[in-house]
């Protein structure tokens, strides 16, 4: 489970190994909370005990840190497109 760099706050962002078969998006998790959200285009995947305020901070850090969650995945996917967004 590969966890981004660089992003700091009180939530880990990551992927699971066999995530490479589905479209871009990242899991969030606080303690014992966790959500899914795709990348492109930015939409919840799945909420396990975030409040809405909770998905609404998660969702402003996602969209400030697009670049390097998509980095971070093309790394751990090994695909070489960058984000232009």
């Amino acid at each position: 489970m590969p966890t981004i760099k660089n992003i700091p706050g009180p939530y880990r962002f990551f992927f699971y190994s066999f995530d490479c078969n589905e479209q871009r998006h990242v899991h969030v998790q606080k303690e014992k909370l966790i959500c899914k959200f795709w990348i492109q285009p930015m939409a919840l995947a799945s909420n396990h005990g975030f409040s809405a305020k909770e998905l609404n901070a998660i969702r402003k850090i996602i969209t400030t840190k697009k670049y390097r969650i998509m980095e971070a995945w093309n790394e751990h996917c090994g695909e070489n497109t960058r984000c232009e967004d």
